[in-house]
Parts: structure tokens; C-alpha cells; sequence
């Protein structure tokens, strides 16, 4: 799509470079997703006496129950007797810059989740086995799409509007311990892969799936609101060490062009025949599963590490080149970029506990990192991209479900994409035209406890050199580039 809306912009005599990179930046913001907040399954038949009071029964456990509806008026307690589990969460929020992008203004959006699982050895008293389903309403408009042209995209549930299937697997564990498990079927990589469990409180996007593979694999990667089939295996062969690896197909799509979310509309399409995408990840963490601590001792501050890498066999364009040699930026190019073979990215994540309360046992500090990065310039939009930030929990005395935190992220434009850039100006006269370079974002978030069913989530996120540096396509100075961001919002997430 983009070289063809190069030649086509060359034809007309417009600014060539304020086209093609805002072309690209919009691409990114299509795979870019994270996915929603971490849903939990509600301890089966827990929430058995909320129906005692008919249909409005739930009302009476509203401030001790963990979900909305209770028991949902006899549903859990029934599929709890056949071995099945079900959640169900809404996450709603409202988004606005009051500065920068191409205008300002706010949007809605919001998503909900319904997860099923089927336990084997309640169900059929057969040990270790879980099947899991899930699936998504997603709703609302997207605020980075619409007004902020960013390539670290501010919201994780952002996405097209649709009803889809999301995942579709079932988990098997075998030896003593459960030291081996194997999972097949439709999957979610963002929810065990990659991931730092304190990140995961923030709202946006990056702090779940990263930025590299998001705007570097096909169809953004096999995250949400896609999943791929595949097969993961998790083994633990000491205690203190984990090893997790999978393959999966090489795109959650069958067409690699357009948004992938409506190559796929409703998560019912199974790829396998886009190569594969084969991934791999070491994880050490302390203390160990089972350690014991004596009562005269301080529990340990704990630690989580984990070093990775992936590789997509797929065929990938080069983000300069044609197949003749020439730029993409060049009249004269027919627009085939070159292709090349096989795409991979290493990566690294630590989260890690640096302070505990030494009267409440609730109130800490945690701390994280996760990077990730590549050497294959050439046919990547993003060669490296970072986040960090810390988390408190109880930053204040008797809230001891609220939490605190302050994160970054990001993300490094290639360099090749930056030559094209160049070369773009070059063949337009505009020699000071926009080279994108990086793009760096900050978030500030509190999440604050109003029913065990209810979170409320006030954030706070500045976006600096949106979309790497991208011209503003509403001006007609081609040269002048989006301006930073500050972006406000609130989020609510209801488990029913």
C-alpha cells in the first residue's frame, strides 16, 4: 500500500514525504495492541448465597463480593458442578489530549471479556487438564488512531470495533509437581510471553505487548485482539527456573496487507500456512516455588528475570530498498520493495521487589525493565524499543488495594526507515523535511479499590515526538511535525 500511494502522490505534486510517513505511522497504529487488564476466575460457587434474595439477591453482597453479579443467579454454582468456570470483565475508559497531536478532543472505548475454562479433574476426574475459551466485544473509538498518530499507541484495549473469538486452547500438565505442561490451539502470546507483571497495571499499550514485534511482525504479532495456532510448552526442570517455548503460525492472518483485524473480523480464521513464528524464553526467579521462611525471618525480597528470543520465518520488505535497488522514495521505482527472509529480535525483562513495609506487609515498591531489540534494520520499522517504571502498592496505610505507578516507554525508529526519510526530502526539495528518529512517552496512573468489583483508574500519559516525528497533516507547512502530547484519561474495569 505504501509504495503505490508514493507513486500516486508523485503524480499529483504534493509534499511526498508528509504522505508516506504519515501512511506509516497510521499502519502501526493498527497492529499495535496490548490487550486488557488481566481477568480473574472467580472461585467457583463462592458467591452461592447472593441469589438467596431473588433477582435483585446480588445487591446484598455488593461489598464483599468479587464480581457485580455474584453468583449470576445460580450460573456459576451450575457449571461448577460439571468442572467450568466463568468470568466476565468490562473495561471502559475515556481518553482526551488537551495538547498536541493532529487535534485535540477525547474518545470512549471499551471492551468486555468472557473467558470460560473447564477444569478435567473436576469435570471428568481426570488430573491436569484445562480448556480455556474466551471472547471479545470491543467497542468505542480509538483516541491514537483518531488524534494522536503515535506509534506507542496510549490504550491497550484499542481496537477495531467487532464481536471476535480471542483464545481457543487447552493446557495439559504432566509429571510431579506439574514440572511440564503443554499447550495447544489458539493463542494469545501476550498473555505468558514477554511479559512484566508489574507493567501490566498501566494503560498504555506498550507496558503489554512491546513495540518491536507489535510494528515488526506480521499483523502485529499473534497478540491481542489476534491470537494464533501453535503449540507452547512450559518446563520446569529446577526450581527457581522455568523454560517457556512455543511455535505458532508465522502470522495471526492469512493477508498480510491492510488492518489485519479485518483480514480477520471475527476470530474465526485459522491460518497455518504463513511460516512460523518460533519463540523461546528463560525465566529465574526468587524465591523459589516452595521456599520455606522461618517466623523469625523477613520474607524475601523477590525477584523475577527473564531473557528470551523469537524468530519469524516469514518473507519481509525492505523499509528503503526496491528490487531493482533503487529508494522507494524515488519516482522512478516500481514500487516492489526487496524482500527478504526470516525476522528475529531478542529480549529481556526483570521486575524486581526493592522495598517492603516493615509493619504492613502490604506496602511495597517494585521496580522494572523490559528491552528488546534487532539488528535487522533493514526490513524493520522499529529496531529497538524499551519500557521501565515502578509500581507501589498501598502508597497509602489502610487502602491496601490501591496502587501507584510511573512508567516510560520507548521506541527507536530504524535506520533505515530514517534514510528513506531522507531520501523522500531529497526527491520532494524539502531538505528539511521530518526524519523520524524515536518516540518517548510517560505515564503516571493510580488505581484505586472502590468495591472488590470495581476499579477506578485515573492516568497520565506525555508523548514526546509523536510517531518518531511525523509532519502534522492537518497544517500546510510540511515540515512541521506533530506536536508532543498530553493525554488524560480514566478507566474503569468491573468484573461481573
Amino acid at each position: 500500500m505504501g509504495s503505490a500511494f508514493i507513486r500516486w502522490v508523485s503524480g499529483r505534486r504534493r509534499p511526498l514525504v508528509f504522505c508516506t510517513t504519515t501512511v506509516l505511522a497510521l499502519s502501526i497504529v493498527e497492529g499495535a495492541q496490548a490487550g486488557p487488564p488481566p481477568i480473574s476466575i472467580p472461585a467457583t460457587g463462592e458467591e452461592g448465597p447472593a441469589t438467596s434474595g431473588g433477582l435483585f439477591g446480588f445487591l446484598t453482597t455488593l461489598n464483599r463480593s468479587n464480581a457485580l453479579l455474584g453468583d449470576m443467579w445460580g450460573l456459576r454454582t451450575l457449571l461448577s458442578r460439571y468442572g467450568m468456570t466463568l468470568a466476565v470483565q468490562e473495561v471502559s475508559e475515556g481518553l482526551g489530549n488537551i495538547t498536541g497531536g493532529t487535534r485535540t478532543g477525547g474518545d470512549y472505548d471499551g471492551i468486555t471479556q468472557g473467558q470460560l475454562q473447564l477444569d478435567t479433574q473436576r469435570a471428568f476426574n481426570f488430573y491436569g487438564g484445562l480448556f480455556n475459551v474466551s471472547g471479545l466485544w470491543i467497542h468505542g473509538r480509538n483516541l491514537s488512531a483518531d488524534n494522536l498518530q503515535t506509534l506507542q499507541t496510549s490504550s491497550g484495549i484499542e481496537a477495531d470495533n467487532s464481536w471476535r473469538l480471542w483464545e481457543v486452547w487447552y493446557d495439559q500438565k504432566f509429571l510431579d509437581e506439574n514440572r511440564l505442561d503443554i499447550k495447544i490451539g489458539q493463542q494469545s502470546l501476550d498473555q505468558e510471553f514477554m511479559v512484566s507483571t508489574n507493567a501490566l497495571y498501566f494503560v498504555n499499550t506498550m507496558f503489554g505487548w512491546p513495540m518491536l514485534p507489535s510494528a515488526d511482525l506480521p499483523g502485529g504479532g499473534p497478540a491481542y485482539p489476534l491470537s494464533a495456532l501453535g503449540v507452547r510448552l512450559s518446563a520446569r526442570p529446577v526450581d527457581g527456573f522455568q523454560v517457556l517455548a512455543g511455535v505458532f503460525n508465522g502470522s495471526p492472518v492469512r493477508n498480510n496487507t491492510g488492518d489485519p483485524q479485518k483480514q480477520n473480523p471475527s476470530g474465526t480464521s485459522f491460518p497455518l500456512a504463513n511460516g512460523t513464528l518460533s519463540i523461546l524464553e528463560l525465566q529465574f526467579y526468587y524465591p523459589a516455588l516452595g521456599s520455606m521462611v522461618t517466623p523469625d525471618e523477613n520474607p524475601a525480597l523477590g525477584w523475577t528475570y527473564r531473557i528470551g528470543a523469537w524468530y519469524d520465518s516469514e518473507k519481509f520488505a525492505d523499509q528503503r530498498f526496491d528490487q531493482t535497488g533503487l529508494s522507494l522514495a524515488d519516482p522512478d521505482s516500481p514500487g516492489r520493495p526487496r524482500m527478504h527472509r526470516g525476522d528475529y529480535a531478542i529480549y529481556a525483562v526483570a521486575d524486581r521487589l526493592v522495598w517492603r513495609d516493615d509493619t504492613d506487609p502490604n506496602r511495597t515498591i517494585s521496580v522494572f525493565v523490559r528491552a528488546m531489540g534487532t539488528p535487522l534494520a533493514d526490513r524493520n520499522l522499529v529496531d529497538f524499543s524499551m519500557n521501565a517504571g515502578f509500581i507501589v502498592h498501598s502508597p497509602f496505610r489502610y487502602r491496601p488495594d490501591d496502587i501507584f505507578g510511573v512508567g516510560m516507554g520507548y521506541a527507536h525508529v530504524s535506520n533505515r526507515v530514517s534514510s528513506l526519510d531522507r531520501d523522500t526530502n531529497n526527491f520532494n526539495g524539502t531538505p528539511d523535511g521530518p526524519v523520524r528518529s524515536g518516540e518517548v512517552f510517560v505515564e503516571m496512573t493510580y488505581q484505586y479499590l472502590v468495591k472488590p468489583w470495581l476499579m477506578m483508574q485515573p492516568d497520565f500519559q506525555y508523548i514526546i515526538n509523536p510517531g518518531g516525528g511525523i509532519p502534522d497533516s492537518t497544517v500546510s507547512n510540511p515540515n512541521q511535525r506533530v506536536k508532543n502530547e498530553l493525554v488524560l484519561g480514566l478507566r474503569a474495569i468491573v468484573s461481573f
